[in-house]
């Protein structure tokens, strides 16, 4: 008797093993239909308190997550491919991933992270590549901008994106095409009168502070990423702290004869040996942006993500994530850094090498991290004030947004040392 109960017993935990399930969401290129909202469906398990694996390198660096009747209706509601499958094929894929001959890697996915976009009111989702990936992808996120920032919002999140921001007080530099665009107006007085409401005599040491406060959170721990003209300015002003190099039409005085022997590529992140650019009506900030130095055109304009060690470089392998290496390249006020300007210490992990330009780059400052990513949309090669809205819907398995991606769920990753 005991050994026919133990026999039926045996035969239910096999048959409860065999139904036992778990969900893979592919991101390879011939079977995702929707990359960009499979990162917005991760996210979403997250919140949702369960645990997810990202499978680093395993079909594009696709999502393991538990079965669960609620997860496949939600994959099934924003057009996400999934596929169900058994535990004893999900162990074999991990084992296929731990294998030491294969370049792959498993890294956990804990906690959602809590998500800020430094952005001025009333801006519109498509106005910034972060925030339109951000609605579309269905990842919740909150706005703050300077007055949030300098009261120490900060210490809310984990991870933190700039707007296309110009951080030197010099308005975008659009002086030279745009001064007498009633928008141009309206944007300088908003920003005076900000600065001042804030105690701040100049919007240039307004922005200094808040990009002080922006590199504290980042050495205390935090994620920034930041693209377009937010990357370079942001270590500009980092750089020229006490130091005018803002012209009359910007702040009301001259500049600082000298300034550019006056700046401090130590209190930079990213760049080094830098020249700014002295002319008020260039629309540029300094040497460090390629875009008036390539010569690409724009059918043969694409750089190449770095490949790393996934298990011994897990954190620029995560942030490399892609169904392809080959990425379509895109402009922006600041569409590229010169290479021989990034400093040593600073990863390339994307590059344009016919034309000597890094396009994503990613370093550590103190216990935090940041990335810049060169441009202004991914899918809008040439992106001018006033151009029409990207409509992602027709650009759902977009590589270029999906780097953006990587970004935002980075922090939610249990993470290893980096070797690299």
């Amino acid at each position: 008797m005991l050994k026919k109960q133990f026999i039926l017993l045996l035969f239910l935990l096999v048959s409860f093993a065999g139904r036992a399930s778990m969900i893979l969401i592919p991101m390879d290129e011939s079977t995702q239909q929707n990359h960009l909202k499979a990162y917005g469906i991760t996210y979403w398990v997250l919140e949702k308190n369960y645990k997810a694996s990202w499978l680093l390198n395993y079909r594009g660096g696709s999502f393991l997550l538990p079965d669960a009747e609620e997860i496949r209706r939600e994959c099934q509601i924003r057009g996400v491919t999934f596929e169900v499958i058994s535990d004893g094929e999900a162990k074999s894929i991990q084992d296929e991933i731990s294998s030491p001959s294969q370049n792959m890697e498993t890294v956990v996915l804990e906690k959602a992270p809590k998500i800020a976009v430094y952005t001025p009111a009333g801006k519109q989702p498509w106005d910034d590549a972060v925030t339109l990936v951000l609605t579309y992808a269905e990842i919740p996120f909150e706005k703050i901008y300077d007055e949030e920032v300098l009261n120490d919002a900060l210490l809310l999140y984990d991870w933190l994106h700039l707007h296309h921001e110009d951080f030197t007080g010099q308005y975008g530099r659009f002086f030279g095409a745009y001064r007498n665009a009633p928008w141009y107006i309206e944007q300088k007085k908003e920003a005076e009168a900000l600065a001042a409401k804030l105690g701040y005599s100049k919007v240039s040491e307004e922005k200094l502070a808040v990009a002080n406060k922006i590199r504290n959170f980042v050495i205390g721990g935090g994620f920034m990423f930041a693209m377009c003209s937010a990357t370079d300015s942001f270590d500009i002003a980092l750089s020229a702290e006490g130091v005018d190099i803002c012209e009359t039409m910007f702040d009301g005085d001259p500049s600082d004869p000298n300034y550019q022997a006056s700046i401090d590529y130590n209190k930079t992140m990213a760049f080094k040996d830098f020249h700014l650019e002295r002319n008020p009506v260039v629309y540029e900030f300094s040497d460090i942006d390629m875009t008036t130095k390539r010569k690409v055109l724009m059918d043969n304009d694409y750089f190449t993500l770095m490949e790393y060690s996934a298990k011994w470089d897990p954190i620029p392998t995560m942030l490399c994530q892609n169904h392809t290496q080959l990425v379509k390249g895109f402009m922006g006020q600041t569409t590229s850094f010169d290479e021989s300007l990034v400093k040593s210490n600073v990863l390339i992990m994307g590059q344009n090498l016919q034309n000597g330009e890094a396009r994503y780059i990613h370093g550590t400052k103190g216990k935090g991290m940041f990335t810049f990513y060169g441009g202004h949309d991914p899918e809008d090669y040439q992106h001018r004030v006033g151009d029409a809205p990207t409509v992602l819907d027709l650009h759902p398995n977009s590589p270029g947004y999906r780097l953006i991606l990587n970004n935002v769920l980075f922090p939610a990753a249990r993470k290893k040392k980096l070797k690299t």
